[in-house]
């Protein structure tokens, strides 16, 4: 009796093995049919994920009729069919030892009730069961893809070829749209800095603008913009009680007084020297003086918002 349990034993295993290659070459049949993508039905599926097998299988799980109104599925679909593409160019040693398969709703809505499954798209990685590259931990279970990437096609290449047997020699194509836009950018700045040359090369023009910047940030800028400080206070007030604190409006007010008052030194000092009449030249430096002492005054009533404590004072 043993012995006849034995010699059944021994008879079954050719008869798996044989069952098994036949699998793997219908399997082999399919995808060079579906151009590197195997078209799944229910009776397929399980064919593909069978419990005992020496392939592995990336399989799409998607709705693509447009009656289902899956968007994510036909955005992702594409990036599928391009890495499953590119998959499909690798020696046939490697090829045939991973499949991509997709499978639709319509097709195999008993799947996608075994699995649980309420939406889609949907990856599923199967590793081999049996053979050289079944996992040392034994672990035949699916792995699911994260979307968490994006539905572009390299994310999604990189993280299969952790499970291939070689990785898979996807390349992005050329953005033609990108590199002309480029193009056309680097064209619309070397026009553009052609026609504004004479500006550029005027002195005046970075005089402006060596005085506008140095305002701006003796004025604290970077202050408020390394601290985060509001436009103006909760209460509507653009003056920050204490010299460590600073609104971005006072940063505007500041710097105006500063500008008025290196303004006014410049006509004193430049300007007025060049005045032919002694008493317009008079007038003018009363005016000037006036302007600087209003302004300074201003100024220091500023100081004086800002910490009450502080003890000069001019005018206000």
């Amino acid at each position: 009796m043993k012995f006849a349990t034995v010699f059944s034993i021994l008879l079954s295993i050719p008869l798996c093995f044989a069952a098994s290659e036949q699998a793997h070459k219908q399997l082999v049949d399919l995808a060079a049919a579906g151009n590197g993508v195997i078209k799944l039905d229910t009776k397929t599926f399980d064919l593909l994920t069978a419990s005992s097998r020496n392939w592995s299988a990336s399989i799409q799980l998607t709705a693509l009729d447009p009656q289902r109104r899956c968007l994510p599925c036909k955005e992702f679909d594409p990036a599928w069919t391009v890495v499953a593409r590119a998959w499909s160019t690798t020696p046939k040693e490697h090829r045939d030892n991973h499949f991509f398969a997709t499978l639709d709703f319509d097709n195999g809505q008993m799947v996608f009730q075994r699995l649980g499954l309420s939406s889609a798209p949907v990856v599923y990685v199967y590793p081999p069961t049996e053979g050289p590259r079944q996992l040392a931990n034994g672990k035949s279970s699916p792995s699911k893809y994260d979307f968490s990437g994006g539905f572009e096609p390299e994310p999604l290449a990189t993280h299969l070829s952790n499970h291939t047997p070689i990785p898979i020699p996807y390349k992005a194509p050329i953005d033609w749209a990108r590199w002309a836009t480029i193009a056309v950018g680097v064209l619309a700045f070397a026009l553009t800095l052609r026609s504004i040359k004479p500006l550029l090369q005027n002195r005046w023009t970075w005089a402006i603008a060596t005085v506008v910047s140095s305002l701006i940030m003796t004025s604290g800028y970077m202050f408020t913009r390394i601290r985060g400080s509001p436009y103006t206070g909760g209460d509507g007030n653009w003056i920050a009680a204490g010299y460590q604190n600073q609104f971005g409006q006072e940063v505007h007010v500041v710097a105006l007084i500063y500008g008025f008052l290196g303004f006014s030194f410049l006509m004193l000092t430049m300007i007025i020297p060049y005045q032919a009449s002694p008493q317009r030249q008079r007038v003018q430096v009363y005016l000037w003086t006036g302007v600087i002492v209003i302004i300074y005054s201003v100024l220091l009533s500023l100081f004086r918002v800002k910490n009450r404590g502080y003890p000069f004072k001019l005018f206000l």
